[in-house]
């Protein structure tokens, strides 16, 4: 009775815990809404360019706005005063409007999985649903400044790697603004701010730079990766302030010296560096309406007649590519690495995101890259996990003595204590040398989950078959008859082929497992591998492959080291027939 009981409190609570665990992954993971999801689905399905659909990557979600900002894009950006951008990894144009740098995509990275899918639009100009752009000027007391409807005369074009870009303005009273654009073969953008005085006195200008944007193409802002604004403060990346935040309060300094400042994505940046060792403020506003502001404002400069004043500020804006930053960050933007949000185990992911690249650079795949990455985890963890079962062995030869001091000092906790820790040293047996290997494994599976999480290397990468986004969950769901039936099933009901086989993967690896319990217990732990199967479904596929391959490697090494250790298998079954006599015993008497 007791036993049943237990059982039906267990499934109770496996019950809470799968619908809680997709209550929880609707509120930390957000789901388009149905109608552009399904827009989306169906453009992918007829191998039309999918618009970038509210997911985790983020983009515009409501059909109505995908519409006017393909319309509006089509308006604007056919203005004959534009001026190219053509480099290696950007292409898009300035607006000579108010010096707006507000169109943008990145070369190297597609929409969506398709080969014909168009590049990832990063800028889209002032007034579209998906507004993002940068732009600068200067503010200045009792001068004539350049504003936002200023028209700029242009010079050069189109803006290359070898050829620069000038926009020039004269405010007819001696003073003449120049702003010269370069950009390199990555996504930096580097804007030089000019002030020459021709005029009879003195001119007091601050030139600034600033980032518009739209929240409503964000990507999701989740509890462990930041969507947002980001800045370099006080030599420490902040990641602790989002959008709402922002509306709370309005403005938000980034108090003391700033290296850089802007807004970041799971996967993309922009953000401006200021001159070194010019003194400027940085902020962040709350400008209505889901718009916001990167402000970057340097300290005001005196120029003379006759004289000239300059400042130079760089502007990122593209992927968050690893070595890409790192690069950066070797030529003096310090942290700019850590714009990826690594968290705590940063020095734990970097390595095996470098070894999977390694990995990857060989074979070509990067689920076959997984697949050897956790061989070589395995591999190296084999050792230990040699002495995790020779501790259990000995943990089990040791057992009938263990029972007979259990009796003899039941009543005197503190004694048998001490004798157990004598037995152990006579023994020499370490009970906490069976854990060892499971703790090594925690930060490993987290680290890969985060790095498959947030780094752009996995995007769109794929494995064979129907797996063709490995940073994405299986697409092939068994109830719906991998896509034969028209629905989408629930979150927690979405079961691929990959969790499938992490459910029977773990469930044979529990079979397996030398460690018995009461009949109660063991019924739970059979039902536990299929639980898993359910939490671990959204997951992204390759952290399902990682976990597949490890589970199926435990598996063989478990019965390698059976044949190494017989005692610990006989004993083992000499326990569950113990147990089990026990258990009949009990359910006759009842």
């Amino acid at each position: 009775m007791e036993n049943q009981r237990n059982i039906v409190v267990a499934l109770v609570l496996v019950a809470l815990l799968l619908f809680g665990w997709d209550s929880a992954m609707q509120y930390f993971y957000p789901q388009p809404a149905v109608e552009a999801q399904n827009a989306v689905q169906a453009d992918a399905a007829a191998g039309e360019p999918a618009p970038s659909g509210r997911n985790r990557e983020g983009g515009l979600t409501a059909a109505a706005d995908i519409a006017e900002e393909e319309r509006d894009l089509e308006t604007q950006l056919a203005d004959a005063g534009r001026v190219a951008i053509e480099a290696p990894a950007v292409e898009g144009s300035i607006n000579p409007v108010g010096a707006r740098i507000d169109d943008l995509t990145l070369t190297r990275h597609r929409q969506t999985v398709e080969k014909d899918s168009p590049p990832v639009r990063l800028f889209s100009p002032n007034g579209t649903p998906a507004q993002y752009f940068s732009q600068f000027g200067w503010v200045g007391d009792g001068v004539a400044t350049p504003g936002p409807d200023t028209v700029w005369q242009t010079e050069g074009g189109p803006l290359t790697p070898s050829s620069p870009v000038t926009l020039r303005w004269n405010n007819g009273q001696g003073q003449l603004f120049t702003i010269r654009l370069e950009v390199d073969d990555n996504y930096m953008i580097t804007a030089t701010q000019t002030v020459a005085n021709t005029g009879s006195g003195p001119v007091v200008v601050q030139p600034y730079g600033f980032i518009n944007r739209t929240s409503r193409t964000a990507s999701s802002d989740i509890w462990n990766v930041q969507s947002g604004p980001i800045a370099d403060v006080e030599n420490s990346v902040d990641f602790g302030t989002d959008y709402d935040d922002l509306d709370d309060a309005n403005v938000i300094p980034a108090e003391g010296n700033s290296e850089w400042l802007g807004f970041t994505d799971i996967y993309w940046l922009s953000a401006l560096i200021p001159e070194e060792a010019a003194a400027a403020d940085a902020s962040f506003r709350a400008l209505g309406d889901q718009h916001y502001r990167a402000d970057l404002i340097y300290d005001p400069v005196t120029v003379q007649p006759g004289r000239q004043a300059s400042r130079t500020t760089r502007l990122f804006a593209g992927a968050k590519q690893s070595e890409v930053l790192e690069a950066y960050e070797a030529q003096g933007v310090d942290r700019f690495s850590l714009a990826i949000d690594w968290g705590w185990f940063r020095w734990f992911e970097k390595p095996i995101l470098w070894l999977l690249k390694a990995l990857f650079s060989v074979v070509g795949n990067f689920g076959v890259a997984i697949i050897l990455l956790t061989l070589i985890v395995r591999g190296v963890m084999f050792p230990i996990a040699q002495k995790q079962f020779a501790s259990m062995a000995a943990m089990r030869a040791v057992q009938p003595k263990m029972k007979a001091l259990q009796e003899r000092y039941k009543d005197d906790k503190q004694t048998l204590q001490q004798e157990m820790m004598k037995l152990y040293k006579q023994e020499k047996v370490n009970p906490l040398a069976g854990c060892l290997p499971m703790f090594l494994q925690i930060p490993v599976f987290f680290a890969l989950y985060k790095v498959l999480l947030i780094s752009i290397d996995m995007r769109h990468q794929p494995f064979v078959l129907w797996i063709r986004d490995l940073s994405a969950p299986d697409p092939a769901h068994i109830l719906n008859l991998f896509g034969l039936l028209d629905f989408q099933p629930p979150g927690f009901l979405a079961i691929g082929v990959l969790a499938l086989l992490l459910g029977l993967t773990m469930f044979l690896q529990f079979k397996l497992n030398p460690a018995q319990m009461d009949p109660a217990q063991q019924q739970i732990f059979m039902i536990m591998p299929w639980v898993l199967m359910f939490v671990m479904a959204p997951f992204a596929a390759g952290l399902l492959i990682y976990w597949i391959t490890s589970n199926t490697l435990t598996i063989a090494q478990q019965k390698y080291l059976y044949s190494r250790h017989p005692q610990l298998k006989e004993l083992a079954a000499k326990d569950a027939e113990e147990k089990k006599r026990k258990a009949e015993e009990a359910k006759a008497k009842a």
